[in-house]
C-alpha cells in the first residue's frame, strides 16, 4: 500500500526522553478533552511517575484520559500505576494481557509495540520512546533514541487510529464493541506547517507489510545516500538485498546499530550479517555510548522515518508498529545531521579487518545466534521466505 503523504504539518525532531518527557507532559498539562496515551514499557519510576502524575491531573479536571499499554512490556502497569490513573478517572487499557503469562504460544508473540500519544486531536507524539527514564541503563548514560511532534492534518490520521485501536482492545475484553466517544470538540483539521507526510502502521491484517514496504521504495529510489539506526537489526533476505543493491549502484549506505549486549541472541544474530554486508559496500557503524533504541531513516536527505519499528523479525512481522515518513529537505538533513553527529562521537566503525580478527569460537556463536532465531521464527511459522537462505 503506498503512503498517503498530507500537506500542512509542522513535524518537530525530539531527540532522547530529554527533549521528549517535557514536551509530552507540557501538552498533557494543557489538555481541554482527551489524551491518548499507547506505549510498550510503562516504569513505575521517576518518569512513569511524573507522566501518570500529568495524567491524572487532567483526569480530575474532565479531560477524558486513555491509555493502552502492551500485557507483556508494561505488566505491572495495571496493578501498580494504572491503578492510581483509573482512581483519578483516567480508563486502562491492556493489549493482550495474557502475554503475561510466560507461555510460547504464536499468537501471544503478537505485541503492541508502538509508542504514541495524541492530545485534544491537534497534536500527536511518534516515536520509539517508552515510558522508562532515559538513564535506567547501566552506567546511567540515556537511551539514545528519537520522537517526533505532529501538528496538522496528519494528526487527524494519527488520531483515528489510536481510537479504532482503543475499540478493538475494548471489544476483544468485553466480546462486544464499546461505544466510542464522539470525535473530541477539540479537534483542528488544519494547516500548521508545510511538512508533508505520512503515517504508517503495521499490524496482522492489512498493513502487515506497510513500514518495511516504504523503507524499500525509500531504498530502491536512493540515489546519494541511506542512513539508517535500528536499535534491533536483522533484516531479511529482501530488506538485505536492498541495501546492497543500493551500495552496487554507488549509494553511501550506512547502519548504526546497537554496540552493547542488551538481548544476547539477537545481538550475535545481527553481527553474522557484517560480513555480508561489509562485503557488499555497506558500511556498519556500532553505537557504544549507551544502548541505541533508535529506529530512524534517512534517505538522500530528503525522506525520512521516525517510529517504533526495528528492522528485525518481531517489529516487521509480529508486533503492532507505527511510524511518521517524511518528505522534506529541512527534516530529514535535521535528522541526518543528529545521526552522523552520534556516529562520530559515540560509535565505533566495523571493518572487514575487525571481522578477521574474530576468534572461531566468536565466529561460531555468531552463527549460532543467527540460526537459533531462524528456527524460532520456523517453529512459529513466522518469517517465510524472506529469512531462508
Amino acid at each position: 500500500m503506498n503512503p498517503e503523504f498530507l500537506p500542512g504539518n509542522r513535524i518537530e525532531l525530539l531527540e532522547t526522553g530529554a527533549d521528549f518527557f517535557p514536551a509530552l507532559i507540557a501538552a498533557i498539562d494543557a489538555a481541554e478533552c482527551e489524551v491518548h496515551l499507547e506505549t510498550y514499557i510503562y516504569a513505575a519510576d521517576a518518569t512513569g511517575r511524573a507522566v501518570t502524575d500529568a495524567l491524572a491531573a487532567a483526569a480530575r479536571r474532565g479531560v477524558a484520559v486513555r491509555v493502552l499499554v502492551d500485557g507483556f512490556g508494561a505488566r505491572d502497569f495495571p496493578a501498580g500505576l494504572g491503578r492510581e490513573l483509573a482512581a483519578a478517572g483516567g480508563a486502562v487499557e491492556v493489549y493482550r494481557p495474557e502475554a503475561a503469562r510466560l507461555r510460547l504460544r504464536r499468537h501471544r508473540l503478537r505485541r503492541l509495540h508502538r509508542k504514541l500519544a495524541v492530545i485534544d486531536g491537534r497534536v500527536a507524539f511518534v516515536g520509539g520512546i517508552n515510558v522508562i527514564d532515559d538513564r535506567d541503563t547501566p552506567g546511567g548514560a540515556p537511551r539514545f533514541d528519537y520522537a517526533v511532534r505532529v501538528a496538522g492534518p496528519l494528526v487527524t490520521r494519527i488520531h483515528a487510529d489510536v481510537r479504532h485501536l482503543w475499540r478493538l482492545v475494548g471489544w476483544a475484553r468485553l466480546q462486544r464493541r464499546p461505544r466510542m466517544a464522539p470525535i473530541s470538540p477539540c479537534a483542528l483539521d488544519a494547516p500548521a506547517g508545510r511538512v508533508r507526510a505520512a503515517f504508517l502502521i503495521r499490524d496482522n491484517l492489512r498493513h502487515r507489510r506497510d513500514i518495511e514496504d516504504a523503507y524499500l521504495a525509500a531504498i530502491a529510489a536512493a540515489r546519494a545516500e541511506v542512513l539508517l539506526a535500528s536499535a534491533y537489526f536483522l533484516p531479511g533476505r529482501r530488506f538485505r538485498h536492498a541495501l546492497l543493491d543500493a551500495a552496487a549502484r554507488g549509494v553511501r549506505v550506512t547502519v548504526l546499530l546497537q554496540g552493547k549486549v542488551e538481548y544476547f541472541l539477537l545481538h550475535y544474530a545481527t553481527q553474522a550479517l557484517y560480513g555480508q554486508l561489509l562485503a557488499g559496500g555497506v558500511r556498519v557503524h556500532e553505537y557504544d555510548a549507551s544502548f541505541l533504541h533508535a529506529k530512524v531513516g534517512v534517505v538522500d536527505e530528503a525522506w525520512a522515518t521516525v517510529g517504533s519499528s526495528n528492522i528485525d523479525p518481531f517489529s516487521l512481522l509480529l508486533a503492532r508498529e507505527a511510524n511518521v515518513v517524511v518528505k522534506d529537505a529541512d527534516f530529514a538533513a535535521g535528522l541526518a545531521a543528529s545521526l552522523k553527529r552520534a556516529i562520530a562521537a559515540d560509535a565505533r566503525e566495523i571493518t572487514a579487518a575487525d571481522l578477521s580478527k574474530s576468534t572461531l569460537p566468536r565466529r561460531a556463536l555468531r552463527w549460532f545466534a543467527y540460526g537459533m532465531v531462524r528456527l524460532l521464527l520456523g517453529i512459529t511459522r513466522y518469517g517465510g521466505a524472506d529469512y531462508r537462505e
